[in-house]
This record gives C-alpha cells, structure tokens and sequence, in this order.
C-alpha cells in the first residue's frame, strides 16, 4: 500500500499499522506528498496495489505525466477519506489508473471509520453505509431524527466512538447526546439506497437571503470546468443578504474569472452564485493536503480590517 498521509493522521496510523502492518503486508511511506515528483519516484520501482488519498492529491498525480506513465496492472483499490471527494477528481483517477476510488467517512473522535462504500459497489457521491455494529441517524436543529432523504446534522453511535474529550467535560457535553451518539458537526442525509451523502460542515454552511448554501455544493460545479484545478468556497458578511459567496480557485490558466461565473450560471441558480471569485496561485492545505477554508475566512478578515483602516483614515 502507498500511504501518502503522515502515521500521526488517524486515518493513515489505522489504516498502516492495523490493516496493513497486522496483515504482513508492505507499506511505502511518502514523506512529503506534495512533492509529485518524489513521490513518483519513490513508487515507480514498486508494485503497488492500493493507494490512500484525497482529492488534491489525486488531481495533481493525475496531471503528473510520471504518473500517469507507471504500471497499473497491480493496482486495484484506492481509499478515499478526510474530505469529500469530487465527481473530478474521482473521474480524473479512474481515467488515470484505471481504479474508482472507494469513499469512506469518519473522524478522530469514531477511531477514525463510520462508514464506507462496498468497493464492489461504489455509488459516487457518497461515503457508503455504516460499519458493523455502528447506529447513525440525522438529527434537526431541535434534536429530532429527520427522515431517511431529509438533511440533518450526522450523529453516530457505535464501539468505535470516542467516550469524550480528555479532562474536558464542558467539550464532550457539547457532541454527546443524552443517549450516547456523538455529534459530527457535518450535514448528512441517508438515500434511496441506504448510502449515506456528506452535505458539507456544519459550520461552514452559507446563509444567503436566508437560504442555506452549501460550499462542497458549488466548489463540484467549479472543479467540472477542465480549467479549473482546486477551488475553495467561503461566505463573507454582506449588509443585504446576510452573507455572500466567496470562490477561490487554481487554474490551468486558461480561464479568466468572467469565464468560471458564466460556467457556475449554468449550474446554479442565482443565490448560489459566487459573488467574487479569486484565481489564486496555490491554495491553503493541511499537511495532509485537505483544503483550510478556515484559512481562507481569516485572510477575509484581514482584508475587511485593512479596508475600513482605509476608509477611516484622515
């Protein structure tokens, strides 16, 4: 297995160390992933056949013409977790490698797996069905269980799942219901074929006119357009409508911002449409390559300080 995520991300220390490690099977462990072509060296002597990733990663060895010059005849399986994966970057892979990646959900506090797509039965889009043994049920801003195709804030209770934050009893109270489920704090509905779909983050849901927008919603209308590389999407405070879209992307350099609105209005209806859109020459990641909207909300603070320094100013 090729693990591009460092063994201190819980995703790569269980997949590693317990699925691969327990099993007698090899692991090459790639020190620094955003270096394509170190990490195709480092692999292109080797069989491989499995990978972990995440959209940026599996965008940019896609581009890589290293890459896409290695020997796939091994390779079967690839495991996608730790963002949601895009309809482009998946179809950019399986073009590539000739393999569909297999999404899977989960976070820290669940060890880390929820849920995972039978890799036999991929339904893209969505993160599969829930493990063995492990309940999970959307509930309302009131607490209440939605029904199956109706959103909810994700709840999971299962023997994977965190008994609460160390020493930090006012933390664990705020995710853990009376009845033991753990509040995930992203925006899930169950479909017709009992697969459950990520919304986005709770928290970094866009209120507009007071419609709810997703950013995971218009940045996989971004990403479709061939000339758009990455994109990350944000709200911004806006005296009419409560709050604006904000898209920032990478391109190929090929397209110019008036080009991706036209694009994004033939996908979306009109209070989804980003209000300001940024090519940017390189996004802000984690160490494991996930894209930090939270970065991109601060740099807005920034600039909205230094804007009205500016307007004050005698």
């Amino acid at each position: 297995m090729v693990q591009p995520l460092p063994l201190y991300h819980i995703f790569a220390f269980v997949g590693t160390l317990f699925m691969q490690a327990s099993q007698g099977n090899q692991a090459i462990l790639i020190p620094n992933p955003s270096d394509l072509d170190a990490f195709v060296g480092q692999i292109k002597e080797q069989p491989f056949t499995m990978m972990c990733g995440l959209n940026t990663l599996f965008v940019g060895l896609s581009r890589h013409p290293g890459f896409q010059a290695l020997d796939f005849s091994c390779f079967n399986a690839t495991i996608s977790g730790g963002t949601a994966l895009t309809k482009a970057a998946s179809d950019a892979w399986e073009n590539t490698t000739g393999v569909v990646p297999t999404e899977g959900y989960g976070l820290s506090e669940t060890s880390p797996v929820i849920s995972i797509n039978d890799p036999k039965n991929i339904e893209i889009g969505t993160v599969g069905k829930p493990l063995f043994d492990t309940v999970v049920k959307m509930l309302d801003a009131h607490g209440n269980e939605v029904d199956d195709g109706e959103s909810g804030e994700l709840c999971v209770r299962g023997p994977q799942v965190m008994l609460g934050y160390w020493q930090r009893e006012s933390a664990t109270n705020e995710v853990m219901t009376s009845d033991g489920f753990f509040k995930t704090g992203d925006i899930a509905y169950r479909n017709q074929n009992n697969n459950i779909c990520i919304i986005d983050r709770l928290k970094d849901m866009i209120i507009v006119s007071g419609f709810n927008v997703y950013p995971n919603e218009i940045e996989e209308v971004l990403v479709s357009n061939a000339d758009v590389i990455e994109a990350a999407v944000i709200g911004k405070p806006d005296d009419k409508t409560g709050e604006r879209v904000l898209a920032y992307v990478t391109t190929t350099g090929n397209i110019s911002t008036e080009a991706i609105l036209a694009h994004c209005k033939n996908n979306l209806t009109g209070y989804k449409l980003p209000k300001e859109i940024h090519i940017i020459e390189q996004l802000p990641k984690s160490s494991v390559g996930k894209i930090l909207r939270k970065e991109l909300r601060s740099w807005v603070q920034v600039l909205s300080v230094f804007t009205l320094t500016a307007h004050f100013s005698p």
